[in-house]
């Protein structure tokens, strides 16, 4: 019964290992940086009270689409927000997936998954936390290598620190993208 388990372990990594080298090559992998900026939202409760803080945000990502419609990103984000006071002071490291949905040639929707790690600082405690969501938008290529893009990402936050929870993150933002 060992054995059994072991060979079909093997079996597993060899048939994984053989779709990962065959799959790319098979595929029309397109490779993109880009950046953007735009406004954020975070919603804040303590013991006692809840807040929003909102200010801009600020993104650089990179990645690739493969196929036309499966787009594979990173994404480094900073936000500074300043309220009655204080300062949220955020670092989000996310890694997303999104379908591609063409409308025309130079007009396309999207909607995907998002995760990563946020590390927020607030009300002078700091913390590294998961964070899990979604986005959708919609796209606008100029030329095929230049394309803009409107979304909007929602973000669950698992910070809670000192009684202060950041519970979400709303984002939405403007891109500009390089394909090469």
């Amino acid at each position: 019964m060992l054995k059994t388990h072991s060979v079909t372990k093997k079996s597993l990594i060899a048939v994984s290992l053989a779709a990962l080298i065959s799959g790319p090559a098979a595929a029309s992998v397109d490779w993109f940086v880009g950046g953007g900026v735009g406004y954020q939202n975070d919603s804040i409760k303590g013991d006692h009270y809840k807040k929003d803080s909102e200010d801009a945000t600020y993104q650089l990502r990179g990645g690739a689409i493969v196929n036309d419609n499966h787009r594979f990103t990173g994404t480094y984000g900073y936000a500074e927000n300043k309220f009655d006071g204080t300062k949220l002071e955020q670092h989000m490291f996310l890694a997303s997936y999104d379908y591609l949905y063409p409308v025309n040639q130079d007009i396309y929707v999207f909607g995907g998954a998002t995760m990563g790690l946020s590390d927020s600082k607030l009300y002078g405690n700091s913390s590294t936390d998961f964070v899990w969501g979604g986005q959708v938008g919609a796209g606008y290529r100029f030329t095929e290598q230049v394309s803009v893009e409107l979304a909007y990402r929602y973000l669950d936050q698992d910070y809670n620190e000192r009684g202060v929870k950041l519970e979400d993150t709303q984002q939405v933002g403007l891109y500009l993208d390089y394909r090469f």
